[in-house]
């Protein structure tokens, strides 16, 4: 009897580490923004602008403090536009941001990769997870984030959307929730209508006529743009996913099903199978 009990606990506890660990594996966790969050460009030595751009959120440069296109204390008068925020040329405040950036590129960099697949991330529908890629990922096309949870995408080195690229959420993903860090720089190309905040290692470039709902945020280049729209998005909304996902990473990420208790009571029903099975195998031993 003892003996099983020991073998009893030790496959629950067996089975409950396996279930714990592949639960973390497929929650991707969004990396805080703290006070970068405010900020719809942010960059590390310069900003430049050229044409009607219109920034929704701050605007930022730290160390650096130049930045043309946009009014004063940029030089150029315009006609960059910053609505619904400041202009932070190498003050404290777009120190404290660069600093809130950095800590949540770490924790973005450190997010268990769901998928590792080489496939260009354009042309898929995917679901709430961490997506890596080594090389240098191009998007094309039409990529679909469907589901409410976190999505984290991973370059390996540099990321580029070819012209008229388009990212796009339904089913409660939500633009607040998608993060892309990139390990050295980012080129959205001219007309790519994109979702999500950009951490870039070195520098942006926003190409003609971009729209993001999102962020572009680098931390030790530039910024440049070209008659772009950027809005930085305010906190997530709970949203209600309707179905199952198209399929991707995992799971839906939605704080409605309590995955915990399941796994418990899954855990607890398996050892009371083993344990019975042995019991009864027990019992026939006996002459």
């Amino acid at each position: 009897m003892k003996r099983t009990r020991r073998y009893t606990i030790a496959i629950a506890i067996s089975a409950l580490i396996i279930g714990a660990n592949s639960i973390a594996a497929l929650a991707s966790t969004a990396p805080g923004l703290g006070t970068a969050s405010t900020y719809a460009v942010l960059a590390g030595t310069t900003v430049t602008n050229t044409g009607n751009t219109v920034l929704s959120g701050n605007l930022g440069i730290s160390p650096g403090s130049a930045c043309t296109g946009f009014p004063a204390p940029c030089t150029g008068g315009g006609p960059g536009v910053v609505n619904a925020g400041t202009i932070h040329a190498g003050d404290a405040a777009a120190l404290q941001a660069q600093t809130d950036l950095t800590a949540a590129y770490g924790v973005a960099a450190s997010s268990p990769c769901n998928s590792t697949s080489l496939a260009p991330w354009g042309g898929q529908t995917l679901t709430p997870g961490t997506y890596c890629q080594t090389t240098s990922p191009t998007i094309s096309g039409n990529l679909i984030l469907s589901g409410n949870g976190v999505f984290i995408f991973k370059s390996g080195s540099t990321l580029v959307t070819a012209p008229g690229a388009t990212v796009s959420v339904i089913n409660g993903a939500q633009p607040c929730n998608v993060f892309w860090q990139v390990s050295s720089s980012a080129t959205l190309d001219t007309t790519t209508t994109f979702v999500g905040t950009i951490m870039a290692l070195t520098s942006i470039t926003i190409n003609n006529g971009a729209t993001i709902q999102g962020r572009a945020l680098a931390r030790n280049g530039q910024v440049s743009l070209i008659n772009d729209h950027i809005t930085a998005p305010t906190s997530c909304a709970a949203a209600t996913v309707a179905g199952p996902p198209a399929g991707g990473g995992g799971p839906p990420q939605s704080d409605s099903f309590p995955w915990i208790l399941a796994l418990v009571a899954g855990v607890l029903a398996s050892a009371g199978a083993v344990r019975l099975g042995m019991a009864i195998r027990g019992h026939r031993s006996i002459p």
